[in-house]
């Protein structure tokens, strides 16, 4: 065995292919609305080439920060993160988009918390599995701190309300607590309670009820809940195996809203139809692959749950994005990871992958 002093550069050459597809799909949904809103072609696309220059900074700055360090200040960095949750909160800090207060306006930029949290929660919760493992298999002593902690989370993502990154951030982390040897009757026992809460969340908020009947029968209301989910299969459909070509969807012409970011899926298979959408899949695989690989070979437990938190977040949010794109599950206004357009949400990604890349120069081989 042996101790590489290099990055995986297989999975960076994957990482920034990810980045570039995902830069021309943005200006090829987007140039439409861009024009229209701000008469401007290059509106979202400057903004996202931004966006991806100041992530591939980051990405590189973290690659080579030991990640070690990250263990030392896991608490500082928690500590931050939900500060700045409870920040967004505040009526005049928190800026209010698409019926949700989740952003901290900075200059002309702004900032989604509950993304700060994702990460800062992994960093965390891998030093407390690492440093408790030994008692997960215990409900009180390892299994509940840490159930705590991430339904805290969960809780101040809830209230701006953000189902959806606080279904990603719940999944990952159980995913975490599984691998690290919890028993399955405690999770059968969660789920259950889960599964309550869950109906509760949804009786709780009409647009949530509205959100279901949609899935199950978007025709029933197809100008109204159903609208985005139809106008997505629209998209997806006269794709086909080849897709009508890039540039030439026909949905970004105002069918289908803001195309650039949650359903960018949708116009990629609109435009480079089931190969197109095969080939991203493939890609998506082998960065999946690569990390699961880095996790295992991880020299210590902290690296090992590290990676593997950050690798179980990627695979979680690509999985939501498709399946909602393609009909399978509810609305949840999750990005698609490397493609959609937004900053918080692909800065953080490619920190997110700098310190897996850092990892994989220790991994053993």
């Amino acid at each position: 065995m042996s101790v590489k002093d290099k990055p995986d550069y297989f999975l960076f050459s994957v990482i920034i292919l990810l980045l570039i597809i995902g830069i021309v799909m943005v200006y090829s949904s987007s140039y439409i609305w861009a024009e229209y809103k701000y008469d401007d072609l290059f509106y979202f696309v400057k903004r996202q080439l931004l966006f991806s220059g100041v992530g591939v900074v980051g990405m590189l700055f973290f690659m080579y920060i030991p990640y070690s360090n990250w263990a030392k200040y896991s608490k500082v960095i928690l500590i931050v993160c939900f500060s700045l949750l409870l920040l967004v909160l505040i009526p005049g800090v928190g800026l209010v988009r698409g019926g949700a207060q989740s952003w901290i306006g900075v200059g002309a930029f702004s900032i989604q918390p509950s993304e700060f949290m994702k990460l800062g929660l992994i960093i965390f919760l891998s030093v407390y599995l690492s440093v408790n493992q030994k008692y997960i298999t215990s409900f009180r002593k390892g299994f509940f701190p840490a159930l705590i902690l991430v339904f805290t989370a969960f809780g101040l993502i809830m209230l701006q309300p953000d189902l959806g990154t606080g279904m990603v951030l719940v999944l990952t982390c159980m995913i975490m607590i599984f691998v690290a040897g919890a028993r399955i009757w405690h999770f059968v026992g969660l789920g259950l309670l889960g599964l309550a809460g869950f109906a509760l969340l949804i009786l709780s908020a009409p647009y949530r009820i509205s959100r279901i009947t949609a899935f199950l029968n978007p025709w029933e209301d197809p100008l109204g809940d159903g609208f985005q989910i139809i106008q997505s299969l629209y998209a997806i459909g006269p794709g086909g195996l080849m897709g009508v070509g890039l540039g030439n969807s026909l949905q970004k012409y105002f069918y289908l809203p803001e195309p650039q970011t949650d359903f960018i899926f949708a116009i990629l298979g609109e435009e480079l139809g089931f190969i197109g959408g095969t080939i991203l899949l493939l890609l998506f695989g082998l960065l999946f692959w690569r990390g699961i690989r880095i996790a295992i070979e991880a020299p210590d437990g902290f690296g090992r749950f590290l990676a593997l938190g950050i690798v179980s977040m990627l695979i979680v949010q690509v999985m939501i994005n498709i399946s909602v794109v393609i009909g399978l599950i509810p609305v949840t206004g999750i990005t698609l990871p490397f493609l959609s357009y937004g900053g918080s949400s692909l800065t953080l990604t490619l920190c997110s992958v700098g310190i897996l890349l850092n990892i994989s120069r220790s991994a053993k081989v």
